[in-house]
């Protein structure tokens, strides 16, 4: 298995961080695999894989360096730098340009498990790979990075209040099949069978949220490590809604019944009109029938206020047959 040592100090000091370049490159996975676990990642893919076949059509050198880049249980480390915190899309992708060619054909080597095709032994490598990841993020995913931005900043409100709840073990427990915490200072990363890494003490921890789901670890020498794990199920599907059952639309109405649905985790009211694309007002005198009902409580977690369901929220969406769990989202490990 992946296993990595990490002190108390630096679980502790670990954070959650948005990155668009993790975005960007998990959206390059999600067209890759041309294949979505969702309506909603369906849906993307009718609209951009198109135009991304278009683009891999146009130069014969791109599909065969993500093919070699992505690999089977390795991502070259070239083409998937680590973002630091507050990292723009353009200051991560200015490291993949700046890769030494001898270098990338090292990593893709690695990557590909053997010798490359006679197309990939050229020099301007790094170049092409900023110019695809470029493309995929200017065209794919910078139109829709507010509202996914939003949805990512959900999802790090939810696991930061579920630290506080239950600790870190049943954070990294649940980040993506694989993830677990072992105890002893052990963290189970992927299931590969690579040799275990020791994190320095000081080192920098960071976890990633994307909306594809898919997920994989990187690090930038023994300074800086990072896991990058498919959000919230629920809040994963951007293009579209979790259906709310007929019955339950009926007895509470369609709206409060999908912020119910949705209340399985934690969020507050700016996450809810994220997701639900309803109005503040909306949502927060929808709130306020289903607390006044007892479906529904609030509590602080840090600066924000949460909702969550009751007990008797909780029973009145199983009862309905819309609390059953979504299914484990693919992993993609390296």
């Amino acid at each position: 298995m992946g296993l990595w040592q990490i002190d108390t100090d630096t679980l502790a000091g670990s954070r959650f961080v948005l990155s668009p370049f993790a975005e960007t490159f998990a959206s390059l996975k999600l067209l890759h695999a041309e294949t979505g676990a969702h309506p909603g990642e369906e849906a993307w893919l009718r609209a951009h894989l198109p135009g991304y076949r278009a683009r891999l059509a146009a130069d014969p050198v791109a599909a065969p360096l993500v093919r070699a880049a992505l690999g089977t249980s390795w991502i070259a480390d070239f083409f998937c730098p680590t973002s630091c915190e507050g990292e723009s899309f353009e200051e991560t992708v200015t490291r993949v340009r700046a890769a030494g060619s001898g270098d990338a054909r090292a990593d893709l080597r690695v990557s590909h498990r053997g010798p490359l095709p006679a197309v990939l032994e050229r020099d301007d490598l790094p170049e092409r790979a900023a110019a695809l990841l470029t493309y995929v993020w200017t065209e794919t995913v910078r139109p829709y990075w507010e509202r996914r931005r939003r949805v990512l900043e959900a999802d790090v409100v939810a696991r930061t209040a579920r630290v506080s709840r239950g600790g870190w073990a049943a954070v990294l427990n649940s980040l993506r099949p694989g993830t677990r915490w072992l105890g002893e200072s052990r963290f189970q990363v992927n299931v590969n069978a690579y040799p275990p890494r020791e994190i320095a003490a000081g080192a920098e921890l960071l976890f990633m949220p994307v909306t594809p789901r898919t997920g994989w670890v990187s690090w930038e020498g023994r300074e800086r490590y990072a896991v990058v794990y498919p959000c919230l199920g629920v809040l994963a599907e951007d293009h579209d809604r979790r259906p709310v059952p007929a019955g339950l639309g009926a007895l509470i109405g369609s709206a409060r019944a999908g912020l119910l649905v949705l209340l399985g985790t934690p969020m507050s009211t700016t996450q809810l009109v994220a997701v639900t694309g309803q109005a503040l007002g909306s949502v927060g005198r929808h709130l306020r029938v289903l607390r006044n009902a007892g479906l529904v409580e609030r509590r602080r977690a840090g600066r924000s206020v949460l909702y969550a369901r009751t007990v008797a929220g909780e029973v009145l969406v199983e009862a309905s047959g819309a609390g059953r769990g979504d299914p484990e989202p693919e992993a993609g490990f390296r």
